[in-house]
């Protein structure tokens, strides 16, 4: 059987040690801010800013980048396979601390057209815009997994499947496990909100 490594959650997505299910940075000074950018520029948007983080050295005032996606089971050419779509095309979400003194920096990346608020200026999603669109979770940091232990899948694209976990990222809060589609193993990545261990 062919191991193919697929990532089930949204994107993939998100600056080094950055994931919209593990809120990493506590500072209470830290919103989502939301940006637009060309049509299908999403990725090359991201990559972009991505760069002018490090080269600016803005790690400490712009924490996560997210692509909304949302995988779904489609056919293609007779075969079933696990696509990633965007869920909302032109966007990217930020984590970030904003001032006045990145404004331009942000907004002239390539790819970027500007940020979603009143007249182009900045403004944070509400709480429960956060927590409606999912981008911080609690973590169902109970559950104690080990490498071959068995887990059924309770959320996400995979709902219903069982999988054998493979390795453990207690830090992150995610697993990777090994799971059976269509007739060949497959190795995904699974947050331990989406599994129950049997």
């Amino acid at each position: 059987m062919n191991n193919e490594q697929l990532t089930i959650n949204n994107d993939e997505k998100h600056l080094k040690n950055a994931d919209p299910a593990v809120d990493l940075h506590m500072d209470p000074n830290a919103k989502w801010y939301v940006l637009h950018t060309f049509s299908n520029y999403e990725a090359v948007a991201k990559d972009n800013l991505e760069k002018v983080i490090e080269k600016y050295e803005l790690q400490n005032r712009i924490f996560e980048i997210f692509i909304p996606t949302e995988d779904t089971v489609v056919e293609k050419k007779d075969k079933k396979v696990l696509v990633a779509s965007k869920t909302m095309p032109s966007y990217l979400f930020v984590k970030m601390i904003y001032g006045d003194d990145i404004w331009h920096t942000i907004t002239r990346t390539h790819g970027i057209t500007g940020f979603v608020g009143p007249k182009g200026r900045p403004l944070p999603l509400t709480a429960k815009e956060v927590i409606d669109m999912k981008l911080e979770r609690k973590l169902n940091v109970s559950v104690k997994l080990e490498v071959g232990d068995a887990v059924h899948v309770i959320d996400g694209p995979l709902a219903g499947q069982t999988a054998v976990v493979t390795a453990v990222d207690a830090g992150a809060g995610k697993c990777t496990a090994t799971v059976t589609m269509f007739g060949r193993s497959t190795s995904v990545e699974l947050y331990t909100t989406q599994i129950k261990k049997i």
